[in-house]
């Protein structure tokens, strides 16, 4: 498991081996039934942004649910013991988590996301949920999408689609993603295409900058 292979937001997925090591290390024993939920399900962790383009390690990370206090754990893990590389849930699945009201907005949404050639997955306490079934969302969290998108004129069509609907559901955040791995919040890229800002913050694996963003995107 090469470290080039992995993107912020993805997920791993560890070997029984790769959980006796975490579980192993000198955790606060508020998190040891935590973790060790984690290890009996084979529940994911989150790739988070990397250190450094040659470690020899995969810097992870896992956000509790309410049940323990929506803590924020770092952790390192070893590629030997990846067992696969794992995605969020894609949005359609998180439909039955959204109030009832807002289900057939939430589809009508997808379907334009679909027509800008977006397909989009579900990160944030939404996706946790969805894949853990333990509870995350809370009344003011936010629907977090990761907007996979392979040009400017692409992140425009779905940043317009973001904005467009009138929507009385969760307020929806979240990055788009390019090709290259750089990612940009759709909310900083609409207003950097307005002309509202000049700069944007793009996150990428193994650091973050405030730029503008990079001429062929445009």
């Amino acid at each position: 498991m090469a470290a080039p292979s992995l993107h912020r937001q993805q997920l791993l997925r560890l070997t029984p081996d790769g959980w006796n090591e975490l579980l192993a290390m000198p955790w606060d024993a508020s998190l040891r039934p935590c973790l060790a939920l984690w290890a009996e399900r084979g529940l994911p962790l989150v790739v988070t942004r990397q250190p450094c383009a040659d470690a020899a390690t995969i810097a992870a990370g896992l956000p509790t649910p309410a049940r323990w206090g929506r803590r924020r754990l770092a952790l390192t893990v070893a590629p030997r013991h990846v067992l696969y590389l794992d995605e969020f849930p894609a949005a359609d699945g998180v439909t039955r988590l959204l109030p009832r009201a807002s289900a057939a907005a939430w589809r009508q949404l997808l379907a334009a996301l679909s027509g800008a050639r977006c397909s989009p997955r579900v990160y944030g306490g939404y996706g946790w949920q969805a894949l853990t079934q333990l509870a995350y969302v809370h009344a003011g969290s936010d629907l977090d999408l990761l907007l996979p998108v392979d040009s400017a004129p692409q992140a425009d069509a779905v940043v317009h689609v973001l904005s467009a609907p009138p929507w009385s559901g969760p307020r929806l955040d979240g990055e788009l993603l390019f090709a290259d791995g750089t990612a940009i919040a759709w909310r900083e890229w609409a207003a950097w295409r307005a002309g509202l800002a000049t700069q944007v913050l793009v996150k990428r694996l193994h650091g973050v900058a405030i730029e503008t963003p990079r001429m062929e995107f445009a």
